[in-house]
């Protein structure tokens, strides 16, 4: 099995349904050379019985890029494997840590936290079944069970299996009574119980997920932790990316403005657009690109309201950067010569 230095995992993007997709990851690549990408989870069912190409194509610029599956069947998830290394990706990740109710009628996802013999025979399986990495993205912890020893008795025999990567998202999951979205947010942050994880298993890599907004919060976990993982932020802000590879990865770059973004992603936006994909299915996940900017309320709301006609083009994205442009040169030159 391949060995990735802890390294490639200092900043990584999260798996997110309906947000990760092929579009999402290839806008993010163009802004961050260095960020670890995830797909979206994909199941054991949709991806051995369903349309493979589908869920597993993407885009060669994606790399480094990582596959996320959801399942709890050894010999499934070593095919699914199997498929991961035939795909070219450069891990494959196992989901312990979702919380919704269709993974848990699945018996897979956070639910398995229960049973870490069963996610160890998972394990095992799919790393005779490739060469690329298989890691594990958990909680802290499941329902009552909210403990440092509980969280050892997971990791421990994984790690024995020769797991060495670990994506914990900081939080438990309470699987009765919350949704989804509850449990990204009710649950308290225990940063601390991830650090003394990875304080019993130090030469493991260990990537802090959960609650983290900014370049600057992860610059200081990276004192700690091997890595960082972003997920709702990078969505909803998704120019912070363009900071990523001078403040973490050492780089001296410079620093891609909005409009630059823009015009890099155009042809790929093209090129998609002559294959039948329509505008809207690119252009929602670039609506957060001016957040906090004159001019972004603007660049949304013409984009939302217009991408998703039938026949839209190129020029309706043009247009919302026109727009946010020129809001924001306008506020630029009041600032400059105040009346």
């Amino acid at each position: 099995m391949a060995i990735i230095p802890s390294e490639a995992f200092r900043f990584c993007v999260a798996p997110m349904l309906d947000w990760t997709d092929r579009h999402e990851r290839y806008f993010l690549r163009l802004m961050s050379r260095h960020a670890r990408l995830y797909t979206e989870m994909v199941t054991t069912g949709a991806m051995l019985n369903g349309d493979r190409a589908r869920h597993l194509d993407y885009h060669p610029a994606e790399h480094p890029l990582a596959l996320q599956v959801g399942g709890s069947n050894p010999d499934e998830l070593a095919r699914c494997a199997e498929l991961a290394q035939q795909w070219q990706y450069d891990e494959i990740n196992l989901n312990v840590g979702c919380p919704s109710d269709r993974v848990q009628s699945g018996r897979f996802g956070a639910c398995l936290m229960a049973d870490p013999e069963l996610v160890t025979r998972c394990i095992r399986a799919m790393q005779q079944a490739c060469d690329i990495p298989v890691t594990v993205k958990s909680r802290i912890g499941i329902d009552e069970h909210d403990s440092d020893e509980f969280l050892w008795r997971f990791i421990q025999p994984l790690y024995d299996a020769g797991c060495r990567i670990f994506v914990v998202h900081a939080r438990i999951a309470l699987l009765d009574g919350l949704s989804p979205k509850e449990n990204r947010e009710i649950p308290p942050l225990q940063y601390d119980r991830v650090e003394r994880l990875k304080t019993a298993f130090p030469d493991a890599c260990i990537v802090l997920n959960g609650g983290i907004r900014s370049i600057e919060q992860s610059q200081e976990l990276l004192q700690t932790f091997d890595g960082v993982m972003l997920g709702r932020e990078i969505y909803q802000n998704p120019y912070i990316m363009t900071e990523v590879d001078n403040a973490l990865f050492g780089e001296h770059n410079p620093v891609m403005s909005r409009s630059d973004v823009i015009q890099a992603f155009l042809p790929y936006m093209q090129e998609q657009l002559a294959n039948g994909v329509s505008l809207h299915h690119m252009t929602r996940h670039i609506l957060g690109l001016y957040k906090g900017q004159p001019g972004g309320k603007q660049f949304r709301r013409h984009l939302s309201e217009n991408a998703w006609r039938k026949g839209s083009g190129i020029s309706v994205l043009e247009d919302a950067v026109t727009m946010a442009e020129s809001l924001r040169n306008s506020e630029s030159l009041t600032e400059e010569n105040p009346a």
